[in-house]
């Protein structure tokens, strides 16, 4: 019998036409289901037919709860190699493999870039403004000489550090575990968390959300920021306490955001960082990019191609 098979999360309804899915043919049937995430009872009801399940990364939370209630499944697939919507002690328990894929590895950094040029810039503002008939709305700020914090100096802080160097910035570093010998490697200065807040320009999250990382950027350090700069965040919304941002921003006591990812996503309708003059916002495009997508599910179907023949490939439970 043919498996089931189906591919969630596929919000923008892109999925069929990225890679070419009929190679699963002579194992089943691929359903592409483009809703968003829903409560455990919509889900288990969705998603009851299917044995296998490609989901992306941080969309569709699968719980103990909701595993326990799909009792046709065999295997997840996931986009990325770490996805913290999935509860991979419960899955295994549950007898369900759970399978990632590599990453494209500067989809982010460049979003990341992006953001920061198009904030400082106020294009978004200058573009729109033209788009009705008007012209030149303000002054833009600068890159070169100011200061280039990044908060999480990974593979994705590195690059983002890179751009910065080209563009002639200043740029420091500090997470919990950089030290200053890795800091020099990178050609970036390390200095202490306040330090980092204090002296920031733009400052970049780049960090792995965790229980040590998450609600990090507290109302505290962005006290410490100068009430010119900018933050950014392309990394996860739980790192920065999304209140005291809005409250900050709402007082005029930071100049700016630009943020890709949120507390809750997709953001609520009516959520004041949809409105707020100062934020440049993006719906979680960090790594919504053609390759991306195609590295993430042409290792999908090889996952799901690899399980199928009894040798399932880059486990992650």
């Amino acid at each position: 019998m043919a498996v089931q098979i189906a591919v969630i999360d596929d919000w923008q309804d892109v999925a069929r036409g990225v890679v070419d899915w009929s190679v699963l043919e002579p194992i089943g049937q691929v359903s592409f289901i483009h809703d968003y995430p829903a409560d455990n009872d919509a889900l288990a009801k969705r998603l009851a037919e299917f044995e296998v399940i490609c989901v992306m990364r941080e969309r569709t939370r699968f719980d103990a709860d909701l595993l326990g209630r799909l009792p046709k499944l065999k295997l997840l697939v996931t986009g990325g190699m770490r996805n913290f919507a999935l509860d991979l002690q419960a899955a295994k328990a549950l007898g369900i493999q759970v399978c990632g894929s590599d990453s494209y590895k500067h989809a982010a950094p460049e979003l990341s870039w992006a953001l920061i040029m198009a904030a400082t810039r106020n294009l978004v503002n200058e573009a729109n403004a033209l788009r009705a008939g008007q012209w030149q709305q303000g002054l833009g700020g600068d890159l070169h000489g100011k200061t280039l914090a990044i908060l999480g100096l990974g593979s994705i802080g590195q690059r983002v550090a890179q751009f910065g160097q080209v563009f002639g910035m200043r740029v420091i570093a500090w997470s919990e575990n950089l030290t200053a010998e890795r800091a020099e490697q990178a050609g970036v200065t390390y200095v202490s968390k306040q330090e980092l807040f204090e002296q920031a320009d733009i400052l970049s999250v780049h960090l792995v959300l965790s229980d040590r990382s998450r609600g990090l950027v507290d109302a505290e350090a962005l006290g410490w920021m100068k009430p010119t700069a900018l933050l950014v965040n392309t990394a996860r919304g739980p790192i920065v306490d999304e209140a005291a941002l809005i409250k900050a921003l709402q007082k005029r006591r930071l100049g700016g955001a630009a943020l890709d990812v949120f507390e809750v996503e997709p953001l609520p309708a009516g959520h004041p960082l949809r409105t707020l003059e100062n934020v440049l916002a993006t719906p979680h495009v960090g790594y919504v990019s053609q390759q991306n997508y195609q590295l993430f599910f042409s290792q999908m179907i090889e996952d799901i191609q690899a399980w199928a023949a009894g040798t399932p490939i880059r486990l992650l439970n």
